[in-house]
C-alpha cells in the first residue's frame, strides 16, 4: 500500500506546461496572458451521495474534473489547470490507478493539469478546485469581463439547452430500482450519468452571442431558476418543447408515446425539468442570435434548443402548446432540503 507521498508521486505527479511551478510545493505557480482573467471552481463529490461506492473508478475520474470543467463552460473559460483534494478510506492500487487514468484522460483532453492538492485518510470524498482563463473586456458593464455571467438576460430573449436533458436522472431511477429500462437504453442513459460531457468548446464559442449563462447540474428549472434571480427577470418555459431532450424517451421502442405508457409521462416531464446531473449549458440569447446559434449548433454537431423565452415579470411559468399554465410541483436537487420522489 503506497504511503501519501508515495501515492501522489506514482498517480498524479506530471510535468506542467501552462503553470509556473506544479506538484511537490506548497504552492502552485500559475500565471495567465496579459488582458486575461482567472475563472476558479470548485466541487465536491461525496460517496453515497454524488456517486454510488462501487461505481467504475476510471467512470468517476471523468466525472468528478467533468463537472468542474462544466462551471468553467458556463463561464466562457479556457481550462488551464486544476488541484485535486481526495480522502481515501484505504490507498489501493486497484482503485487508483484506473481512477487516476480516468480523471487524466479527460485532463489531457482539455489540456488542463494537475498541479497540485492534498490527500488524507477518510470516507471517499473527491474535492476539485479547476482554474481557467477568460478575457477581460475594459468597456464591459458592470464587470469588466469577456465571461459569460448568470446576469446579463434580458426580456425578449431566448432561453436555449444544448444536447439533452433527463437521461442521468433516468438511469439513477433505474439503478435505484424504481423504474425498469430495456439493456440499451439503460447503457446509454447510464453513460450521461457516470461520463458527462462538459460543455467547454461551446462555452467559449457563446462569448459575445449569448447574455447570460449556467450550467445545468441540480436540473433545468433550479438552474434557469438561479440565472433569472440574478438577471432579476423572469421565463416563460414551453413544456412540449422541453420533454423531447429526454433522449431516452424518443429512443424507447415503441417511441415516445410508448415511452409514457410504460415509464410514465410525468417521470419524463421530472427527469427533464429536476432531474439534474446533465453538465448541459442553459443560456440566454437575443433573438438576432438565431442564425449565429443555428450555425455553431451545426459547426459543433451539438442540438441547441429554444424552450423559454425572457419576461420582464419574476418567476418561472410553465406553459403547454396552447399558452396554458401547467400546474407542476417538481423541486430540483437541493443538498439541505427534501427532495421530492418521483412518482
Amino acid at each position: 500500500m503506497p504511503g501519501e507521498f508515495e501515492l501522489i508521486a506514482r498517480y498524479f505527479t506530471r510535468p506542467v506546461h501552462k503553470a509556473v511551478l506544479g506538484v511537490g510545493d506548497d504552492c502552485a505557480l500559475l500565471q495567465t496572458a496579459p488582458g486575461m482573467q482567472l475563472a476558479i471552481s470548485t466541487d465536491m463529490l461525496v460517496a453515497g451521495r454524488h456517486f454510488f461506492a462501487d461505481v467504475d473508478p476510471f467512470l468517476l475520474g471523468h466525472k468528478c474534473l467533468a463537472v468542474n470543467l462544466s462551471d468553467l463552460a458556463a463561464c466562457g473559460a479556457r481550462p488551464l489547470a486544476f488541484s485535486l483534494a481526495l480522502a481515501l478510506p484505504q490507498a489501493e492500487d486497484a482503485w487508483l490507478a484506473p481512477f487516476a487514468k480516468g480523471l487524466l484522460a479527460l485532463a489531457d483532453a482539455h489540456g488542463c493539469e494537475l498541479i497540485g492538492g492534498d490527500t488524507t485518510r477518510g470516507p471517499l470524498t473527491i474535492c476539485i478546485t479547476v482554474y481557467g482563463e477568460v478575457p477581460a473586456d475594459a468597456a464591459a458593464l458592470p464587470i469588466p469581463t469577456q465571461a459569460l455571467l448568470r446576469s446579463g438576460a434580458q426580456p425578449g430573449d431566448e432561453v436555449y439547452v444544448s444536447g439533452s436533458l433527463g437521461d442521468a436522472a433516468l438511469a439513477l431511477l433505474a439503478l435505484q430500482g424504481r423504474r425498469t429500462l430495456p439493456p440499451n437504453l439503460l447503457q446509454a442513459a447510464r453513460a450521461r450519468l457516470e461520463q458527462p460531457t462538459p460543455r467547454v468548446a461551446l462555452g467559449q464559442a457563446l462569448r459575445g452571442i449569448a447574455s447570460a449563462c449556467a450550467d445545468i447540474s441540480d436540473g433545468l428549472l433550479g438552474d434557469l431558476g438561479h440565472l433569472l434571480a440574478r438577471s432579476h427577470c423572469g421565463a416563460r418555459l414551453e413544456v412540449d418543447k422541453a420533454v423531447p431532450l429526454l433522449a431516452a424517451r424518443q429512443a424507447y421502442a415503441g417511441g415516445s408515446a410508448q415511452f409514457d405508457s410504460d415509464m410514465g409521462a410525468r417521470t419524463a416531464l421530472q427527469c427533464v425539468l429536476a432531474g439534474g446531473d446533465d453538465y448541459e449549458l442553459v443560456f440566454t440569447a437575443p433573438l438576432a442570435q438565431r442564425s449565429a446559434l443555428a450555425a455553431l449548433s451545426d459547426t459543433l454537431g451539438l442540438p441547441l434548443t429554444r424552450v423559454a423565452t425572457i419576461e420582464a415579470a419574476p418567476g418561472l411559468r410553465l406553459v403547454d402548446a396552447a399558452g396554458h399554465a401547467v400546474a407542476h410541483d417538481f423541486a430540483s436537487f437541493d443538498h439541505f432540503a427534501t427532495r421530492l420522489a418521483l412518482p
